[in-house]
């Protein structure tokens, strides 16, 4: 059973000041099994992720082997049918890993539930700060780097930042720092929420949140 929480943001601008403009952002969630799917999404977004190419050769695979290295009985040692044998050095590998590409499939309508629940429980970390894409004009690290410090956020923490649409300057003015991801409102998943301490969010990134997740 869903039930509809609202959740109300105070808007800031670039230079820190409250506006007048609050941002309310109806969700339907659930409280019994929303932690399980954001637990089964995140599941799936790993393993989707993994290239599965890993991959070792059976002792049929293994280059040489043909000859038996010494007759049957009669030399005292143990009977053997191939150097390639698993239990020789350079021979095969037993039950190793072979290429297995594993698709993880999840409900369109559960992924969206899943995402909505996460971003819930995350409100305390969310800021929404108006007009971000506009205000980063240049491609600098150091002005971003400066603005986050007039905000109080942390950049020893993973920082998400959910936009509209990535800039070209917003992009080249994060890409340096390793705990701040950029990420369009659209492509917006579980794993990268769960892994944010601080989230920015923009009141356009909000409007796309609730076209694309709050259906």
């Amino acid at each position: 059973m869903t039930v509809q929480k609202l959740i109300t943001y105070d808007v800031f601008d670039i230079n820190g000041k409250i506006l007048d403009n609050e941002q309310n952002l109806k969700i339907n969630i659930t409280d019994k099994s929303g932690n399980y799917l954001i637990h089964k999404d995140i599941l799936r977004h790993q393993n989707n992720q993994k290239q599965g190419t890993v991959s070792t050769k059976t002792r049929s695979e293994v280059r040489g082997g043909g000859r038996k290295p010494w007759r049957q009985k009669g030399t005292g040692r143990a009977r053997a049918g191939s150097n390639r044998s698993p239990l020789w050095k350079g021979g095969g590998v037993i039950f190793g890993p072979k290429p297995n590409k594993k698709n993880q499939r999840m409900n369109q309508k559960e992924r969206k539930l899943a995402l909505r629940t996460l971003l819930y429980n995350k409100w305390k970390n969310v800021s929404i700060i108006d007009n971000l894409e506009l205000m980063i004009n240049t491609s600098n690290t150091k002005g971003f780097y400066d603005f986050c410090k007039n905000f109080n956020i942390n950049l020893n923490q993973n920082l998400l930042i959910v936009v509209q649409e990535k800039t070209l300057s917003l992009k080249l003015s994060t890409r340096n720092l390793k705990n701040v991801e950029l990420i369009s409102a659209t492509n917006l998943n579980t794993l990268s929420l769960l892994k944010a301490k601080q989230i920015i969010l923009t009141p356009l990134a909000i409007k796309s949140i609730k076209e694309t997740f709050c259906d």
